[in-house]
């Protein structure tokens, strides 16, 4: 065998092995990323059992004038006091904390529940959202290619399963809350200069005449007819999260509070 062929036989097994080195550390991250997410959503479960025990057994507790944190996020506010609700999405893995940073708005865009350096990040309030204040929640979240975060937030494309899952769970730390879904659209980041519907400026909704507007401009971008409206007064939840269907394309699911 010549010199040059041993050459590149040992370079082309060198890259094979750092392949598969390289290929090893990502599915072991993956891993450690859903045993991760997973520990959350059984403390956040186990909780809500012991919870609903305490009520059945002391309805006086009920009686009290100040609000008082669900038993669920108790443990997970101790360890970090940045969660500002949950979010569940049946029939997807989106079972996710929701948090809030008050010095850093993006801090969650990299950062897990333990406030360590992760690409996957965490789902987010909006910097111009406040969770008991605003009458919109915008909601960041990434779309991984592992599915994890908002990924599952494309099936939403389909009509499809917008039938089967019309609405989803979402408690702040006080209440538990349920919305029903209003509409879906594709959508991008816009340039500043660029005038059009820009969903993710919620900043600019202050009046009855800009919510309406909100809303109207949202069921004209609608990928499908849900039935549902929304009306000044109600509440409103936006799920944002990339799609790869055009250049800083955006994905967002808009529902309203159910009364």
């Amino acid at each position: 065998m010549g010199k040059v062929k041993k050459i590149l036989i040992a370079a082309s097994l060198l890259t094979f092995v750092c392949s598969l080195a390289a290929l090893a550390r990502i599915l072991l991250q993956d891993y450690t990323e859903q045993q991760r997410m997973k520990e959350l959503a059984q403390v956040w479960e186990n909780e809500s059992d012991k919870g609903q025990a305490v009520i059945h057994s002391s309805p006086l507790a009920a009686e009290k004038d100040e609000p008082v944190m669900l038993p669920e996020f108790r443990a997970l506010y101790k360890r970090n006091p940045d969660i500002i609700g949950w979010l569940k999405i049946n029939d997807t893995r989106i079972n996710y904390p929701v948090m809030q940073n008050p010095q850093d708005a993006q801090f969650y865009l990299n950062h897990d529940y333990d406030k360590k350096i992760n690409k996957s990040g965490l789902p987010f309030l909006d910097g111009h959202s406040r969770i008991n204040d605003s009458n919109i929640l915008l909601i960041h979240g990434h779309q991984m290619k592992n599915g994890w975060m908002f990924a599952d937030l494309l099936k939403y494309k389909e009509e499809s399963f917008y039938k089967e899952q019309a609405a989803f769970q979402f408690s702040t730390l006080y209440e538990k809350e349920e919305y029903e879904i209003v509409a879906v659209i594709l959508s991008k980041v816009y340039r500043k200069s660029d005038d059009v519907f820009k969903y993710y400026q919620i900043d600019r909704v202050r009046t009855a005449a800009d919510f309406n507007a909100y809303v109207q401009n949202i069921q004209k971008l609608a990928l499908y007819d849900t039935g549902v409206t929304a009306r000044y007064g109600d509440k409103l939840i936006v799920l944002s999260t990339c799609e790869y269907s055009t250049e800083d394309g955006r994905l967002a699911v808009i529902a309203r509070k159910r009364t």
